[in-house]
């Protein structure tokens, strides 16, 4: 059809959906370009995308040596030899992965691992790469030859921006990105994590899939859709289009029994189908319509991710733990929560943290119900988990982020501190999670209690003693100021501490109150939600834990 059709087999394309407009592509503004690849302004025309692919892959910032065409002339001969393409041994960086074939003719087929094998002889510092195949079959389409899609791939594999990255090339890159991906679910997908808890003995082995849904499964209408995209915004499309994908398997699954022993196969084989119940446009609509995090906000988060596994020592590949196992049964005891509602627990936690195991730290039933115990036992240990059973056999709980030694800094004053990985969560009578609020309003913290601001709106949010910081300088809401050597003034403020009481600040209007003889509680509930309060309004504590996380 066009001087980029060399590899394509037309009969396995719907033919269709493609244009003959001779349409050019002549703006440059970021913002116009953004709207034009969410709109799908090339999309049905096959030689107008090539050549704004082209265009896109040629303005990224790259290292000063990057392997062009004509590398790629001079060592696929010394490289491929006389071997019949379709023999040719993958690298061990993209062993096990898909080689989809994206209605490729069997030149393209036998392109893609020639082009892998180049690419292996020329970056030698790839360990890890599992998109790459699935990259490479997709160029191909748009590529005049072997070598322009030899040099497109290369300069994706080579872009020098820090803050624009494209594709993982090591396994603690891929590895922390798949643990990011776990967090966003956690967070934007809940009803589709409670789904995964309840089917999977490891969540993050599920998770560690949405790559290959989007690189692999996914068919080539839809990939084709996506890295339009994705070459103009980045890395963070990614992460909309897995988690849209897993809301609408949710969707669409949901109440009906699972079609094979393994929810990752059903949601391959789901992704694989996805034409059945979902369009490409109705997919990116769905991507762009969660509000997710800035992409400094997931960078922070990656980096923390990053950094969990390299002090675990995980930086190559190798067998994942199952995170389930982290709540070993036969060392786990607590007064207040079984093994089982313990690993149902873990599996809100952050993902970076769901590596370790659980240290009981404090029980009221061992160290009396005193706050300054309390705070001795627990200070020096970051993060901690609260769990509480009322005297109505009550059960609820938080995840609270931050050292309580925090606390410090605001003298014998009630000090706010922690952040928005913050949660509180109720397990009896019925299981809820509620996300995180900010602190605004510190009088609610006793009754009695006199408090420099009485101002203000409803007591349902609770707020920090600062104002607002600007977007530019807001800190990602995971994580603490001090982690990344920022100005303190930026951290956001979820958990309170005196000698009198202990706050913390739930989601959907929830918090939770705690008097210094750790007997008497309460907690201060939103009307504006439809969601059950933590417990009773007043309650009195009949067993209290903390628990820490050790590696």
């Amino acid at each position: 059809m066009d001087e980029y059709s060399r590899f394509v087999d037309w009969d396995k394309m719907d033919v269709s959906a493609q244009s003959q407009d001779t349409k050019e592509l002549s703006c440059t503004e970021f913002q116009e370009l953004k709207q034009l690849a969410r709109q799908g302004y090339w999309a049905k025309n096959h030689c107008l995308r090539a050549k704004v692919y082209h265009k896109l892959i040629s303005s990224i910032p790259c290292r000063t040596v990057t392997p062009d065409a004509n590398v790629y002339r001079d060592i696929v001969v010394k490289i491929v030899g006389k071997r019949s393409s379709s023999s040719l041994p993958l690298p061990e960086f993209v062993d096990n992965s898909l080689v989809p074939t994206y209605c490729l003719n069997a030149e393209g087929i036998g392109a893609v691992r020639k082009i892998i094998l180049c690419i292996a002889n020329q970056f030698p510092d790839i360990s890890f790469c599992p998109a790459l195949p699935a990259v490479i079959a997709l160029l191909l389409h748009y590529s005049k030859d072997e070598a322009e899609c030899f040099e497109q791939v290369c300069r994706i594999l080579a872009c020098n921006d820090p803050s624009k990255r494209l594709i993982d090339q090591t396994f603690l890159a891929f590895e922390s990105s798949c643990m990011t991906f776990g967090d966003l679910v956690n967070k934007y997908c809940q009803a589709a994590h409670k789904l995964m808890v309840a089917v999977s003995e490891d969540v993050l082995e599920v998770y560690s899939d949405w790559q290959r849904w989007l690189f692999g499964e996914l068919p080539m209408a839809y990939i084709a859709r996506v890295f339009d995209v994705f070459l103009v915004e980045g890395y963070k499309v990614l992460y909309r289009v897995a988690l849209a994908l897993l809301k609408f398997f949710h969707k669409v699954r949901a109440g009906q029994p699972m079609e094979s022993d393994s929810i990752q196969q059903d949601i391959r084989a789901f992704v694989r189908d996805i034409a059945k119940s979902v369009s490409p446009e109705r997919l990116l609509e769905k991507a762009f319509a969660i509000r997710l995090f800035s992409r400094k906000e997931i960078q922070l988060l990656q980096m923390a991710n990053e950094k969990a596994l390299q002090q675990k020592g995980i930086t190559v590949k190798q067998k994942r733990q199952n995170v389930h196992l982290a709540v070993h049964a036969e060392n786990f005891k607590s007064e207040i929560v079984s093994v089982k509602e313990m690993r149902d627990i873990w599996s809100w936690i952050p993902e970076r943290f769901a590596l370790c195991q659980p240290l009981l730290l404090f029980t009221s039933l061992e160290h009396g119900c005193s706050l300054s115990r309390f705070y001795s036992h627990s200070e020096g240990h970051e993060p901690t988990l609260l769990l509480i059973k009322t005297t109505a056999k009550e059960v609820c709980g938080a995840y609270l982020s931050t050292d309580w030694g925090e606390r410090r800094r605001g003298g014998n004053k009630l000090s706010f501190f922690g952040t928005g990985e913050c949660f509180v969560f109720r397990l009896q009578p019925e299981v809820e999670r509620y996300e995180w609020v900010i602190i605004k309003h510190p009088e609610l913290a006793t009754a009695g209690l006199e408090t420099e601001n009485h101002s203000s709106a409803a007591p349902s949010t609770l707020s920090s003693g600062s104002g607002p910081s600007e977007p530019s300088d807001r800190l990602s809401p995971f994580l603490s100021a001090r982690h990344f050597h920022l100005p303190s003034k930026t951290a956001s403020m979820f958990m309170a501490g005196s000698s009198e009481c202990i706050i913390i600040g739930g989601g959907d209007g929830q918090a939770l109150y705690l008097d210094a003889d750790l007997n008497h509680g309460r907690t201060s509930h939103c009307n504006t939600f439809n969601n059950q309060p933590l417990c009773s309004e007043n309650f009195q504590i009949s067993v209290l834990e903390v628990w820490g996380f050790r590696d």
